[in-house]
């Protein structure tokens, strides 16, 4: 799994993370595994035309020592479909700036 990873969590980190993920996004039916929309600006073509598999999102693992944020595009919709797959390189450095963004918020210093 392709993954943008963040390690080295203080115990303090990983409590702003977590309450912002939670206030934010709400958290899943997994303990620590948080899901975050895709704007819809930097869907591909393919996502744009599949409405029915609408919205698109990706993961994010928390765990007490790091924050993973997962490349892989899904929808909540389907477990197969071929708008599925890899972040492209406009939709990673989205995610990339997103998690740069919620670190500068937080006033975490990576």
């Amino acid at each position: 799994m392709k993954q943008y990873v963040i390690d080295e969590l203080r115990p303090k980190d990983y409590e702003m993370i977590k309450a912002f993920m939670e206030e934010n996004f709400g958290s899943s039916n997994v303990d620590g595994v948080y899901w975050i929309q895709l704007d819809h600006n930097i869907l591909t073509p393919v996502q744009k035309e599949h409405t029915e598999c609408q919205p698109f999102y990706v993961a994010v693992d928390l765990e007490s020592n790091l924050v993973a944020f997962e490349l892989l595009v899904r929808t909540k919709n389907r477990m197969r479909c071929s708008c599925m797959g890899y972040a492209t390189e406009k939709q990673r450095n989205w995610l990339m700036g997103f998690a740069d963004a919620m670190f500068d918020n937080l006033g975490i210093k990576t």
